[in-house]
Formats: C-alpha cells, structure tokens, sequence
C-alpha cells in the first residue's frame, strides 16, 4: 500500500539478538524503508546489534525508551530509561560508533511524576548532545506503577502542544509525534508543528488508511491507491512467494484482519481468516477463500438494496 512510509520492527532485545536461537533481525525486503526497535541499556550490546543490523540491510536502528511492560521495566530498557538519559546518551555514542545509518529514539514525554517540560528538556538536551538528531515521541506519560501497558496506551492524557514546542525549541532535531492519530487528515494537521508521524493501533486496526498515503502524504504523483482487493490478491502473492517452512499463510493474515473495517462483509473477512488460518491444516489459498466470502456478501447486499430501492 505504501512505498515510502518507514515501517518499524516490534521491540526486540539484545539479549534475543545475541543469546537467542531465533533470527530475530529477519524481514522481508519488501518492507523497506524499515526500522529495526531495540530494547536494551547496555552499550556494547546495543552497539553490537546495531551493527548486526546494519549488516543485514535495516534502514535504521531505533532505541525503544517507551514500552512500559513490568518485564521491559526490570529489564533495564523501554520507558525506565526516560530517568537515566545518561544510559541513553552511552547507548547512542556507543552504536553511532558501530554504524552509518542513522540512530534514533522512541521515547515518552515522560514517567511517573517527572516534570513534562524540565525533565523531559534534560532527557531531549541530554541525548541530543550525545549525537541523536531524530526522537518519535509518543504525546503522553507512561505510569510505571498502577497501569498496564495497555492502559499505558490509553489512559494517561495525550499532550500534543508539549511536542509541538519541543519542535519550536530545537528546530534543528527531527521531532515525530505518536499516539491517538487514526485518520490522514490529522496526520496533515499534525505536519504543521512537527516533521513526523508514527500510526500504530490505528493503521493495525485499520489498515487500508494507508492506501493513499503516499500520494496524499508523500506527495507521490505516480502512486497507486490499491483497491481491496488488489492488495489480498497481492498479499496471496506474497504469501506464496515465501520459502521458509515454518511459514504459515496465518502468519501474514493475522495482520490484515481490519482491512474491510468498515466496510459491508468486514467480520465475515475477519471470521473467516480467524476461523480458517489457524490449526494443522490451514488452508494455503485463505486469502482468496475469505475474498471470495466477502465478494459474495456484498453482492447479496448490493442486490437487496436494488431491489429495495
């Protein structure tokens, strides 16, 4: 759907990285341009990963100081750090040292009772100095202690104009702003004060926003705007096309089960992948099974309201 937007890998760890069995630096090159997310404080580790990623052809390397899950917590990474932006600053001077591509970070505007403005300042001032030009920061507090981290998500109160004036005060930094942004109109409005937008439930939930995004975002006169079906018939492609035998046609349905949201046959797409993709034997055409299902629905609801009409 989307050409030019930067994608961007789930949090992994630099003890996955470097002590697991798993190939967690694997993607698809399709996906380019894409950002790997690193959770991790130590900085010869994060160098050392950031290096492994560099090798195996990321875009970026991001440092997650956002996720606020008791594990990450006790880890030593993800939100915690936004109170040891030392530790951050090591970790960017250490990996800018091992790579050519650019070092980013993924932060909140703050934890727990630190001051949004002071506090938020030293930690933006104080990597910054450390060499980071680029942060994504997710517009609202984690609470580390009494929230989920799914409540982390929703709860604390989203403050857009304190990322705005973090633009206003250092012009010079790249500044993205993330959370609660679910429709490319606000995505232009947010443009006006900041240089980025990050979309995440939302463009999962709803996937098919990013359909014009690049003509609409990006400017891409050439662009295509996929229909729905152009992109499950593109997406069957790309599921065939797969080698790895652990591979399962589930493992790429799961992500586009909002691409009829809103739209007539919607949950009978998303009962249909959830009912069909999953199990010993999942069915190798699902996608175009489900489309069928959903083709069919409509059609039956087109000739209703003909009739009624």
């Amino acid at each position: 759907m989307s050409k030019h937007t930067l994608l961007y890998t789930e949090m992994v760890t630099t003890g996955a990285i470097i002590y697991g069995k798993g190939d967690y630096l694997g993607y698809n090159k399709e996906e380019h341009p894409i950002a790997v997310q690193l959770g991790g404080s130590d900085p010869s580790d994060m160098a050392k990963c950031a290096e492994l990623s560099q090798e195996r052809g990321y875009d970026e390397v991001n440092i997650n100081v956002g996720c606020p899950s008791d594990r990450v917590k006790n880890g030593s990474f993800g939100a915690c750090l936004m109170a040891q932006p030392e530790v951050v600053a090591n970790c960017v001077k250490a990996m800018q040292s091992a790579v050519d591509i650019p070092v980013t970070v993924k932060c909140r505007i703050g934890i727990d009772d630190m001051d949004e403005d002071e506090d938020f300042a030293r930690f933006i001032d104080t990597v910054a100095d450390a060499g980071c030009d680029t942060f994504i920061v997710h517009a609202r507090k984690a609470w580390l202690q009494g929230l989920s981290p799914k409540e982390n998500r929703e709860i604390p109160p989203l403050n857009y104009p304190r990322v705005h004036r973090l633009k206003q005060a250092r012009p010079e930094l790249s500044i993205s702003i993330n959370g609660g942004i679910k429709t490319l109109a606000e995505t232009q409005q947010q443009l006006e004060s900041v240089d980025g937008v990050m979309v995440g439930r939302e463009v999962y939930a709803n996937p098919y926003i990013m359909s014009s995004v690049d003509k609409d975002i990006f400017g891409d006169a050439n662009a295509q705007s996929l229909s729905r079906r152009e992109i499950v018939l593109q997406m069957q492609q790309y599921i065939e096309r797969q080698e790895d035998p652990y591979f399962k046609p589930w493992h790429a349905a799961r992500h586009i089960l909002g691409l009829y949201q809103g739209q007539a046959g919607g949950r009978i797409w998303r009962r249909y992948l959830s009912q069909n993709g999953t199990g010993k034997n999942p069915d190798p055409n699902l996608l175009l099974n489900a489309l069928d299902a959903v083709e069919s629905a409509q059609r039956e609801v087109a000739e209703y309201n003909s009739q009624k009409d």
